[in-house]
């Protein structure tokens, strides 16, 4: 008799969009989108840092262990260490801030222990400073009240913290997780209605792609507009990924949306990533928070063409900013430029490097033409990369990796022999790249295409000569750049192979018009059998 075949039923994965999508689902009309945003996200921080919690905890056991003890009192010794946890960069959580034990408590409690669960949060000291000051990663970074504050109904918080309590542990570990939440409610709530001028979250693979570029293995890394901290969490773990040494790296970051700044904190605090993001949200154009300092490394994606972004500064200070010395006030209707001269002011003069992206405008304003022409004389331009569409949540939009750079001198740099290439930019057009799809319609690069953008970049870095391809890349010299107007877009200067005059015209149009002809053919067989079938019903035509 022949055995009975058994099929094991593959239990569907609930993905984390799922996830939050049925969290909204309840929340619907019960809160103000901003409120369900913070709750929502506190949530999964709060579930993310007790499942590291726990995930230590089952590793300091197998590490006691594995040097030969069993003494159950030795282990929980260990197990009550904070230091066995803060060292690897996780918060040592009381009973009272742990997931497994405030889901676990009555509906009509809830709301009030997830308040002291974040006062408590707030108030944790993981060390002193070099004064002697208490460091509190998590002081002001967790919206104060939150849970009484939104006053929903005991049932529905429960039903939120079951859904919550579906994120696997193991499956989020290795991502940026509180990024990822961030992203799907710029995307669900349109948190900036005004597409054009958002805040927009910066997919990893664009982040990968710059930190592989610019290669920020040491010093200091800053962020004028740092969001929810995502480029500091990709670029230190590509860092890792490469065998750097994340501890000889310095983050330094600054954002002026209240709500994001508290977000940014509660990100790095929760990867064990030392920063310093000032003390309170502010606007890098009108207080920039680390006003004396010049970073080895710059990495941004700031608001996309944002207006009035000096309404709140005086007429004197813009006129005297330092900031655009040399260079002219940048136009107050749009804020690209004035980006660039702040990410200039702070690079380190002799060999800051800086990867940031803008809109595709930026390319050739007219408004911004005596700017661009000065950065273009002055050889602070040292590539510049064209996106595809489609690679933001929130936006379609095609943008454009800048990377500026203090030193094109030539040199050693991470093992390889730079040569000098003053007097040139490196042109490079990825807008044809679009092919590798996630999640419908969004646009990433995978592994392989970050790695060829690198070879294209750092083969240019150390090869004298022409150096271009069809379509892709071109290095064209300032005065080449000069003859085109000062224009920096790509297309200007890329050779494209004109394909019309590859067309044997005569046979296009034979081709044509049999294809016509049967068209024509269908036409008239459709029309009889419909004519007949009218027939068959009484009508006559």
């Amino acid at each position: 008799m022949a055995k009975k075949k058994t099929t094991n039923k593959k239990t569907k994965e609930i993905s984390l969009e799922n996830i939050l999508f049925n969290c909204r689902d309840y929340l619907r009309g019960k809160a103000q989108m901003t409120d369900k945003r913070d709750l929502l996200l506190t949530l999964v921080f709060i579930k993310f840092i007790g499942d590291r919690f726990n995930q230590r905890r089952e590793e300091i056991v197998e590490e006691v262990k594995a040097h030969g003890i069993d003494d159950e009192f030795m282990i929980q010794r260990q197990l009550q260490n904070p230091n066995q946890y803060q060292q690897e960069g996780i918060f040592y959580l009381s009973d009272d801030c742990l997931w497994d034990k405030l889901i676990e408590l009555n509906a009509s409690d809830m709301a009030l222990k997830f308040d002291n669960c974040i006062t408590e949060l707030e108030q944790m000291e993981v060390g002193k400073d070099a004064n002697g000051k208490p460091i509190c990663p998590l002081k002001n970074a967790l919206p104060e009240q939150i849970f009484t504050k939104t006053a929903l109904e005991a049932g529905v918080l429960k039903k939120v913290c079951d859904e919550i309590n579906k994120i696997d542990p193991k499956k989020f570990k290795e991502t940026d997780l509180i990024g990822r939440v961030y992203e799907y409610f710029l995307q669900a709530f349109s948190i900036n209605a005004d597409k054009e001028e958002g805040e927009f979250y910066t997919p990893h693979s664009i982040v990968e792609l710059i930190a592989s570029l610019i290669e920020p293995y040491d010093g200091t890394i800053y962020d004028p507009a740092c969001g929810s901290g995502g480029m500091f969490v990709q670029s230190l773990k590509m860092i890792a990924a490469h065998g750097g040494n994340t501890k000889a790296v310095s983050v330094y970051g600054q954002e002026s949306e209240p709500a994001t700044y508290r977000l940014c904190k509660m990100n790095l605090a929760v990867r064990g990533i030392s920063y310093n993001l000032g003390d309170t949200n502010a606007s890098s154009f009108e207080k920039d928070l680390h006003k004396d300092m010049k970073m080895d490394y710059i990495m941004a994606n700031p608001p996309f063409n944002l207006k009035k972004w000096a309404d709140n500064i005086s007429s004197d200070n813009l006129l005297n900013d330092p900031r655009w010395k040399g260079y002219g006030v940048p136009p107050t209707s749009n804020a690209n430029y004035a980006w660039i001269l702040h990410i200039l002011n702070k690079l380190n003069v002799e060999r800051g490097i800086a990867g940031f992206l803008l809109a595709n405008g930026a390319l050739n304003d007219s408004d911004t033409l005596s700017i661009r022409k000065q950065l273009i004389e002055n050889d602070k331009v040292e590539a510049i990369i064209v996106l595809p569409r489609n690679m933001f949540y929130s936006t379609d939009i095609s943008v454009t990796l800048w990377i500026l750079n203090n030193n094109k001198r030539g040199g050693i740099r991470n093992g390889r022999m730079l040569r000098n290439r003053e007097g040139e930019i490196l042109f490079v057009d990825l807008r044809t790249w679009n092919t590798n799809i996630y999640e419908k319609k969004y646009v990433k690069f995978s592994d392989e295409q970050i790695q060829k953008v690198c070879d294209i970049y750092h083969t240019w870095q150390t090869t004298e000569g022409k150096y271009e391809k069809p379509e892709l890349y071109y290095a064209a010299h300032t005065n080449e750049i000069a003859e085109k107007g000062y224009s920096l877009v790509p297309s200007q200067y890329i050779k494209f192979v004109d394909r019309d005059t590859e067309i044997d015209y005569q046979t296009a149009l034979s081709q044509m018009s049999a294809e016509y002809k049967k068209l024509l053919e269908r036409w008239e067989k459709n029309k009889k059998t419909m004519v007949d079938s009218f027939k068959v019903l009484g009508y006559e035509g």
